[in-house]
């Protein structure tokens, strides 16, 4: 089993900047890979981006491209979202996620608002 507990949500205002944490317990040599995915009200959960636990080798969703970074410590089982120039529509619950292979997300968080007014 893998533990995974979000951090760092809030509110900031559109053009503004957030830095998600997940920091990630237990089984963590089973992870092949971690992301960060959102749900927005009456909307369905989506990929937001991705990394390789072994060779950060990253993946994003067309609509952060250029503005959001992620990234991990190996040391201390984290991964991180860096969000720049935010959006209204970029307001969501933002969910960490792990899995033993690529894109078969087996853990995941609680997650943790993000939302971005106008």
């Amino acid at each position: 089993q893998v533990q995974l507990v979000e951090s760092g949500g809030g509110l900031v205002q559109a053009g503004g900047s957030l830095r998600l944490s997940c920091a990630a317990s237990g089984a963590t040599d089973s992870v092949y890979a971690m992301g960060w995915f959102r749900q927005a009200p009456g909307k369905e959960r989506e990929f937001v981006a991705l990394i390789k636990w072994s060779t950060s080798t990253t993946d994003y969703a067309d609509s952060v491209k250029g503005r959001f970074t992620i990234s991990r410590d190996n040391a201390k089982n984290t991964v991180y979202l860096q969000m720049n120039s935010l959006k209204p529509e970029d307001t969501a619950v933002y969910y960490c996620a792990a899995g033993p292979m690529l894109r078969r997300w087996t853990y995941w968080g609680q997650g943790t608002q993000v939302t971005v007014s106008s």
